[in-house]
């Protein structure tokens, strides 16, 4: 198998999940995030849920929502300058554990174990003059205080100029795996531009695409000995490094972060449309978490809430990311999230979608409706029908549009019942925010 293959081979299927983000922002605790592992192992893990991401901030000490972008914040890092756990939110890493027992924990519900962690080296690290593993170099000698993560300034930029900086990699990914880490998201290496649909190009200011960062980071996952999913964040990266991104990961954000705001979906539907001509097997464009349900704390605020979005709202998100095959990453503490909501991820046939379809678009679009459409592989056609004006809308298409003739059953995904035979076109109303997922048989 060659290392392309090997990396595709990772991630074969859009990754299901959790992360801690959304729902408890840099501060998630250890207890935390078993709880959410025993909700995903016996309420979703069936249903092909089995990520358990511990996002940002786990090496902090009294980080929270208001310092961590504070300039050095407390880091706890071992002799080689790597972050370790905060031993007080993480009891378990006690003793220089590390993140390893709460990977087994994972592990031994039969989930695996993902892990954020950001570009550069501790600032901590720098200033102590951390020997780097394996060399005689130390911190301060590979790194440079500049182009600083505008939101967690904590890290300085390593310079690859020296083959050491490429060490230090290679030591935090043969640590992670130790632990038995199956998913790394990385953040501060993705460009985040935001991207205008008429011209395909990012605008605005942003962060810019970080090759020696993603490069180091990919090799040294593809030497660590285990197999381990690479994910880039955020996103917004021009579609010209497609090549590029497929060379060495699996996953790449094409947003900044995205939240429980309409208009944000909307403009979800724009960059999902320009990036689905490029998923492929083992490659996947990510249009981020789902941020539904409970949010006791968290970036989203700080403050204890339900998401934004209504059940309508959630069932386009989630109807947009399966027919796009985004990875499906829940934002929101499982436990105490409602039936509802529980309901939009365990409807095996819209998974499905995302899982297994091919020929994923958009095939049509007005001001206020957006229509996708994919393929099964057993003869079938779906399409997805999403309404985004402020009212109820009657949206029809012809059977022509998808390549069709005659007379098709229709099938609702949603209702999850047969609605009979149509000839050459069909014509329903949709609620406002809403969408209806047709499979054409």
């Amino acid at each position: 198998m060659t290392k392309q293959e090997r990396i595709a081979n990772r991630a074969k299927t859009p990754p299901m999940g959790w992360n801690s983000w959304d729902c408890f922002g840099p501060n998630a605790t250890e207890e935390e995030v078993r709880a959410n592992a025993d909700f995903m192992a016996k309420h979703l893990k069936q249903y092909g849920w089995e990520y358990v991401v511990l996002d940002l901030g786990w090496y902090g000490e009294s980080i929270n929502d208001h310092n961590y972008k504070n300039s050095n914040i407390p880091l706890h890092i071992d002799e080689y300058g790597r972050l370790m756990p905060d031993s007080i939110m993480h009891p378990s890493s006690k003793n220089g554990l590390g993140l390893k027992p709460l990977a087994d924990y994972v592990h031994n519900l039969g989930l695996k174990f993902g892990l954020h962690i950001m570009r550069g080296i501790p600032w901590k690290a720098v200033e102590e003059k951390c020997r780097i593993k394996g060399t005689n170099k130390t911190a301060d000698q590979i790194s440079y205080k500049r182009e600083i993560c505008p939101w967690f300034n904590s890290m300085h930029t390593l310079d690859f100029t020296q083959p050491e900086a490429q060490k230090y990699y290679d030591s935090i990914m043969e640590l992670y795996a130790s632990w038995g880490v199956d998913y790394i998201k990385a953040d501060d290496v993705n460009a985040w531009h935001e991207v205008e649909r008429s011209t395909g190009s990012p605008t605005g200011e942003g962060s810019p695409y970080r090759i020696d960062d993603i490069e180091g980071m990919s090799a040294a996952i593809n030497t660590c000995g285990r197999d381990i999913v690479f994910s880039l964040s955020p996103g917004g990266p021009e579609t010209t490094v497609i090549n590029h991104l497929r060379k060495n990961a699996n996953l790449w954000r094409i947003s900044a972060d995205f939240w429980d705001e309409w208009g944000s979906f909307v403009k979800q539907t724009d960059r999902c449309a320009i990036w689905a001509p490029f998923a492929t097997e083992g490659h996947w464009p990510d249009a981020d978490m789902l941020p539904f349900g409970y949010m006791p704390r968290g970036e989203s605020g700080g403050h204890e809430r339900f998401s934004n979005f209504s059940i309508e709202e959630q069932r386009s998100v989630i109807s947009l990311w399966c027919m796009f095959r985004s990875p499906l990453m829940f934002g929101g503490h499982l436990p105490k999230c409602s039936q509802e909501t529980i309901d939009l991820l365990t409807n095996q046939e819209i998974l499905d979608i995302n899982q297994n379809s091919f020929g994923n678009k958009e095939f049509d679009r007005t001001e206020d409706i957006r229509l996708w459409t994919a393929q099964n592989g057993k003869g079938s056609i779906y399409a997805a029908l999403f309404n985004l004006s402020q009212k109820e809308q009657e949206i029809q298409f012809g059977f022509d549009s998808l390549g069709l003739k005659g007379s098709r059953r229709i099938y609702d995904l949603w209702l999850q019942e047969e609605l009979g035979e149509f000839a050459n076109e069909f014509k329903t109303k949709v609620n406002a925010h809403s969408t209806v997922v047709l499979r054409i048989s």
